[in-house]
This record gives structure tokens, C-alpha cells and sequence, in this order.
């Protein structure tokens, strides 16, 4: 079990952790409880919704007025008096009751405009809190004089809603992928914690009447692809997109002396296996085949592992486990499949640090120093447009974690992505300005060493991102890697390759910096996730037998179950 916290939910309320899927909704943003009953709004159809959370039964209780909430996103409940905001303004109204008119029911009256639009809102007392992307700031009103009080800084970039609960303000970013808990005094950020869907876009907390637990539940909005079969085209099957919202328990663990957050997390089968099918005559005698096993970290258990098709002998290299598979003669007519199978805890992970932690660290160690800083994969260190772009990067900033946050930008605002044959050389990908994740990892490396950041590849591969479907095989279409740096005093800090880079020209989410989402599989951690090795022990050269022509390798992940960190074994 994870040591007790300051902070965490467990997964057994009275809801069981069920995925509330409200009847007729499109794109729900704001959301709020009251009592056992949940109320949501629905900014396409404008629809104020109450929803039964345990059957889905819905019912719209803004019938007559359904128009004056199209657009409306946040939404709050204090007393008997419903806030919400659409566009620039923000407004309240009475919560209809068994004597309100029609007239009577929910008539909304304006409370102030801004400038900009507002998001969402909470509120508490006399206090109201709005969070507005086009500022950058949360905003904090007085409920009796409409005036401002004070401000603070937005945590994320995207669109941000809102709730308050005793003396936190929570926060859900939908470009972040994130929600952040500040405290309510200050605005400082308390701890973030990365969201198991994309796109989440309004978040509230349900207390269990009987066991006064409370569940933090976020409202997610996205286009969803899906095969349509329209038989009146040829061929029929047809790429469309439709709108899916649902609410979703968010469970999470702030482990504070560790510095990490955990969130939801999910019990996953994966395999990976080769299938020896040579495209080429081969004639290899007593060889070793060595494949990486999923490593245990802060967020990855390893609760089982098996081989698959040929037994392999396990051997640690550099603290990382691997399977051994020993060939005593290879050629061309052989067929074998062979591999391992493994049960995997996955989790969310989001580390707390912020710059401060990036000044005066202590040396790095010598041994990291001669193995990390060195150009050991063609990492082009020494080409004068490598260089170039490290002095340019980090220009005279000297905080690590603010050196390393400069390369990222850098290296995004210089790269686009995009999948080639092969992988070229940090210097080949920074001249062309599009890259593979190999390619901006390779980049990124390069940049991150010649500034004294000890940093390593990690991978190798992503489960697809459906956590809701359960015991069905799926398949990744691509292996994937990214990297780890070093900060002395505390260890290896997660940061994503690529998938941060979403806006030409930024600003970048900072989700995946020091954050891994639940999807990824961990494993060779600096060293090779597979290769070659003759009896002696050297490395087969790729020109006399490359992996990628003599085996067809097979992934499949299956999600058996979803974990709260409370349940972690």
C-alpha cells in the first residue's frame, strides 16, 4: 500500500466509481452536486440537466428558458441560487422549486461583465471566483459589491473551470490535461494531477451522504472518430465524428515528501512478442535475442511476468531487468514466436517542483557525468548547428529546471511532427524542421547534454488511450519513446518528446513535463529495449542481422480493470 498522505480519495463510494453519462448531452462543461442529484450544463444545446448518478436518468430543468444557457460553461450551486457564466457574462438565478412559476423558474439575472469571457465560476459566501483563459488570470469577486477583489495566475493555458472546497480552489485545464488544487488565500499551486481523458471541462466534488467520503468527479467533451455504414456510399464505410461527454471519477494520491502526484490508475495486460520470419537467408550460430522487461517505478508495478512461446533467462543490466532468449543455430527455414506476457499496475504521475528546486543543486554524480553527458548515440553533438542551438536555448539562464523547461521550447518552437522510415541525426532533424518522436528525442538530448543535463531515452511503448474499454485487445500503432534528466539531490525527472507540441509557435502545455500519463509503459531505462548479442557478448551488427528483418514483432494491451491509488497493492 502507498504510505499515508496529506491528500487521497479511495476508489469504493457509494457510486462505485461508475462513468456518469447523461441522456442527450453533447458537450457538458460545468458541473455541480447537490445532495444526490447532479447538475450539468450542456453549452451546445444549452440544456441545464439533472442527472440521477447512479442510473443516468436525466430530466432538463430549464425548459422554457433553455436559450438564455446556450454557450454557458461554468456552473455553481450555493444555497438555492445557481450561478453560471456565457461569453463575457456572468449570472445567477434562483433553483426552481414544487411552488416557482414558470416565469419564476430559473430566470437569469446579470451580474456583472468582463472584458474577456469567463470559463467558469465558483463560489463560497460572499466570494466569487471566476477563471478567464483570455486574461490568464482567476479572478475573485465580491458577491455584494460586484467588485473585484484580487487575481491570480491561471496555472495552465487552455480553458480552465472551476470549484471550491474549504480553503482550496480545484482547477480543470482542458489543454493541460490537468487538474491543479491551489490554495484558496494565496493561489499557489498545492499539487496537479494529470486527468486519465483528454479535453476535461468541468470538475465538482460528490460527499457520500452516509460516509461523508468525497469523490472529486471531471467532466470531459471531445469529437469522437467512428466508422459510420452508410449503405448509400461507395465503399460504405465512412470516417465520421461525433460528440461524447461523460463524467468521470478522478482518483488521485499527492505523495508530498516524494514530490509526485499519482492519479487514476489501471491494472493492463501487455505482451510483446516476435515472430521470427527472416526476409533474408541467415546462418547465425549461438546467439542471445535480449528484450527489456516493463520496469517498476513510482507509477508502474510489476505484478506479473511470463514468457510466451520459448522460456528466457532473466539477467539485470544496470538495474534494469531483461529476457535472455538463447539461439544455438538461426536460418531462414526456422519459425518461432517468442516473447513474454506481463500483468502491469499503470498510473498517472505529475511532479511537484517548481523552479526554486532547479537552484544551487549539487554536482552530478561522476558516473552519471561520464555516461549521460557524452554523445553515445549519434546524437551529433559535436555538428555546429547542435551546438549552435545549445547556447541559443538556454542563453544565460543557469536554474536547471529552467534550462530544461528553455530546451523544451526551443526544440518545439523549431520541429513539427512527423513519422519518416528512419530516424536521422539531431542535426539532420533540426536542419529539415520536421521529426519523429525518435527525432525530437534525439534533438532534445543533444541540447539538454552539451548544457550539462544528464537526461537518457525511456520507452518503448503506449497503450492505446481507451480506459473504458475493458478485456478487449488493442493494439499500438507505433512504438514510441521519451526521456528522463537528471536532477541532482532527488533522481530522474519524466519529459514527454513530443505530444506537448500542439500550438505552432506555443505556448506548450506543460502536462507531460515531469508527467507521465496512466498509457505509458515503462522500460529500458538507458539501456537497449532489444538487441543482438553473439556468445561473446558484442552486439551483432545491424548489417549482418537487423531485428527488423528477421522478426515481425506483435504488441496487445487488454485493460482488465481500473485502480485508485487507495487500492494500490
Amino acid at each position: 500500500m502507498i504510505p499515508d498522505s496529506s491528500t487521497s480519495f479511495v476508489t469504493q463510494q457509494a457510486l462505485n466509481g461508475r462513468t456518469i453519462r447523461p441522456i442527450a448531452a453533447a458537450t457538458i462543461y460545468g458541473i455541480a452536486f447537490r445532495g444526490n442529484s447532479l447538475y450539468a450544463l450542456d453549452a451546445t444545446s444549452g440544456y441545464l440537466l439533472e442527472v440521477d448518478p447512479y442510473t443516468n436518468n436525466t430530466r432538463i430543468l430549464n425548459s422554457h428558458c433553455w436559450q438564455d444557457f446556450v454557450g454557458a460553461t461554468g456552473l455553481a450551486i450555493a444555497g438555492d441560487t445557481l450561478w453560471f457564466t456565457r461569453n463575457e457574462d456572468v449570472y445567477f438565478c434562483s433553483l426552481p422549486t414544487e411552488h416557482s412559476t414558470n416565469e419564476e423558474k430559473l430566470t437569469p439575472h446579470l451580474f456583472i461583465s468582463l472584458y474577456y469571457p469567463a470559463d467558469g465560476i465558483g463560489v463560497l459566501g460572499s466570494t466569487i471566483y471566476l477563471t478567464c483563459q483570455k486574461s490568464g488570470y482567476i479572478l475573485i469577486y465580491s458577491r455584494e459589491t460586484r467588485r473585484e477583489i484580487t487575481r491570480f495566475y491561471a496555472p495552465g493555458i487552455g480553458i480552465e473551470n472551476i470549484t471550491v472546497r474549504g480553503e482550496e480552489l480545484w482547477l480543470c485545464d482542458d489543454l493541460e490535461q490537468t487538474v491543479y488544487c491551489l490554495d484558496r488565500a494565496t493561489g499557489e499551486v498545492n499539487f496537479s494531477v494529470l486527468t486519465p481523458f483528454e479535453n476535461p471541462t468541468g470538475l465538482a466534488f460528490y460527499q457520500d451522504p452516509e460516509t461523508q467520503q468525497e469523490t472529486l468527479y471531471v467532466a470531459y467533451s471531445h469529437n469522437e472518430p467512428y466508422l459510420r455504414d452508410n449503405p448509400n456510399a461507395q465503399p460504405n464505410h465512412e470516417l465520421q465524428y461525433r460528440d461524447r461527454t461523460f463524467i468521470h471519477p478522478l482518483y488521485f494520491h499527492y505523495q508530498q515528501g516524494d514530490h509526485y502526484a499519482l492519479s487514476n490508475g489501471y491494472l493492463v495486460e501487455m505482451s510483446y512478442v516476435e515472430e521470427l520470419s527472416p526476409l533474408d537467408p541467415i546462418d547465425i550460430q549461438e546467439i542471445e535475442w535480449r528484450i527489456a522487461l516493463p520496469a517498476e517505478t513510482p507509477r508502474q508495478k510489476l505484478r506479473k511476468i511470463e514468457p510466451v512461446g520459448l522460456p528466457f533467462e532473466e539477467r539485470h543490466v544496470d538495474g534494469q531487468r531483461i529476457a535472455v532468449f538463447k539461439f544455438d543455430h538461426l536460418t531462414s527455414d526456422q519459425r518461432y514466436i517468442f516473447g513474454w506476457k506481463a500483468t502491469l499496475e499503470v498510473w498517472g504521475i505529475k511532479y511537484q517542483f517548481d523552479p526554486t528546486d532547479g537552484e544551487d543543486v549539487p554536482e552530478l554524480p561522476p558516473e552519471y557525468e561520464a555516461r549521460y553527458l557524452i554523445d553515445n548515440d549519434n546524437l551529433a553533438m559535436d555538428k555546429e548547428n547542435i551546438q549552435r542551438a545549445a547556447r541559443d536555448a538556454v542563453a544565460e539562464e543557469t536554474n536547471l529546471l529552467r534550462k530544461m523547461y528553455n530546451i523544451r521550447n526551443y526544440v518545439y518552437d523549431r520541429l513539427t511532427y512527423g513519422i519518416k522510415p528512419h530516424i536521422d541525426t539531431p542535426d539532420v532533424a533540426l536542419a529539415r524542421g520536421v521529426g519523429s518522436c525518435g527525432e525530437y528525442l534525439g534533438v532534445l538530448l543533444a541540447l539538454s547534454r552539451l548544457n550539462g543535463i544528464a537526461c537518457r531515452t525511456v520507452g518503448r511503448y503506449k497503450c492505446p488511450a481507451k480506459p473504458l474499454e475493458r478485456f478487449v485487445p488493442l493494439e499500438p500503432d507505433f512504438n514510441h519513446v521519451w526521456m528522463e534528466f537528471y536532477l541532482p539531490g532527488f533522481g530522474w525527472l519524466p519529459m514527454e518528446s513530443n505530444p506537448d507540441d500542439i500550438h505552432e509557435g506555443g505556448p506548450y502545455p506543460t502536462r507531460f513535463f515531469m508527467g507521465l500519463a496512466w498509457y505509458h509503459a515503462e522500460m529500458a531505462k538507458g539501456v537497449p529495449f532489444e538487441k543482438i548479442y553473439s556468445k561473446d557478448g558484442l552486439p551483432i551488427p545491424k548489417e549482418q542481422a537487423a531485428i527488423g528483418e528477421l522478426a515481425i514483432n506483435h504488441v496487445c494491451f487488454t485493460i482488465l480493470e481500473e485502480l485508485s491509488p487507495g487500492n494500490r497493492e
